[in-house]
């Protein structure tokens, strides 16, 4: 089996290992995968905020039938 790897590669692979045991300073691969997920939490808060401000808008244009009053047949 023949892997086609860069120079370039196996020197990020030997960088980020020297940062993941401390011998480096930068974000550990775990440090970067929880702010992947984080990041991606935003996103996901976000959207869910854009819903609900949308769907109060679309209330804010519903006109609600008065108190005791009877509903159209």
């Amino acid at each position: 089996m023949i892997l086609d790897l860069t120079e370039q590669a196996i020197c990020n692979w030997h960088n980020q290992k020297l940062i993941d045991i401390g011998q480096k300073r930068g974000l550990t691969s775990i440090g970067s995968a929880e702010l992947a997920a984080a990041r991606r939490r935003i996103t996901e808060l976000e959207t869910e905020l854009a819903i609900a401000a949308s769907f109060t808008e679309l209330g804010k244009s519903v006109v609600l039938p008065k108190v005791g009053s009877k509903r159209p047949k």
